[in-house]
């Protein structure tokens, strides 16, 4: 009986958590950070402004930990869609790139969420850390990706190489997010698989039969 309610406990702590964070998200992505005050945030929830203090010890850090769990979210559902797949490197960074491309991680809430933020990064040193090493997080996931190819490469070109891919990637990210009926249900994702295999000297394009946007059951 202990250790149920403990449990209990922890799973509803956890629930309250992520109530705040994701309230905190929806009410940054309608109006930017300014617009995420302790009261707005707490009526989002439904809670009490006081049980934010339990949870977070400032605002600012509330803030910071709603950015931190969209970057998360992202990476994770790359890294998710890698472990799904038992194929070999070209495949697994193939597959990577492609969960970029699409929902949940390509979408118009995700990236106003993200823009909201943009601004703030100049003035808020704590904030810009915490983009900093999401964007480590996501490079050097795809860096290890990279260095899994059979193939040569130094370290150097292989840093570099993924920090071109993330560009791409990022570019791609932002415009089919904001525009999603502006391209076709295949159409970012085959650029993407092409011109990041273009820089990597492989054919990325190869490995669409494990992509369920092309018609096949992902595996």
């Amino acid at each position: 009986m202990t250790v149920t309610r403990r449990q209990y406990r922890r799973e509803g702590e956890e629930s309250r958590r992520a109530a705040l964070i994701a309230a905190t998200q929806s009410l940054v992505a309608e109006g930017g950070p300014e617009a995420a005050t302790v009261r707005a945030i707490a009526s989002r929830a439904g809670v009490t402004a006081g049980l934010i203090r339990h949870y977070f010890q400032t605002k600012e850090e509330l803030i910071r930990a709603a950015y931190r769990a969209l970057m998360d979210g992202m990476i994770d559902t790359g890294s998710d869609a890698v472990n799904s797949v038992e194929s070999g490197p070209e495949a697994r960074l193939a597959v990577f790139v492609a969960a970029t491309l699409r929902p949940p991680v390509m979408q118009t809430d995700s990236v106003v969420l993200w823009a909201g933020y943009m601004h703030k990064l100049r003035n808020d040193p704590d904030l810009l850390s915490v983009h900093e090493a999401a964007y480590l997080a996501y490079r050097d996931t795809l860096e290890g990706l990279i260095v899994q190819l059979p193939r040569k490469a130094t370290p150097e070109q292989l840093r570099g190489e993924a920090i071109a891919c993330n560009a791409l990637l990022d570019g791609l990210w932002i415009e089919g997010s904001l525009l999603p009926t502006s391209f076709g249900a295949t159409e970012l994702i085959t650029i993407g698989l092409r011109a990041c295999g273009a820089i990597l000297g492989v054919n990325l394009l190869n490995h669409t039969d494990l992509l369920p946007e092309f018609g096949k059951p992902a595996t």
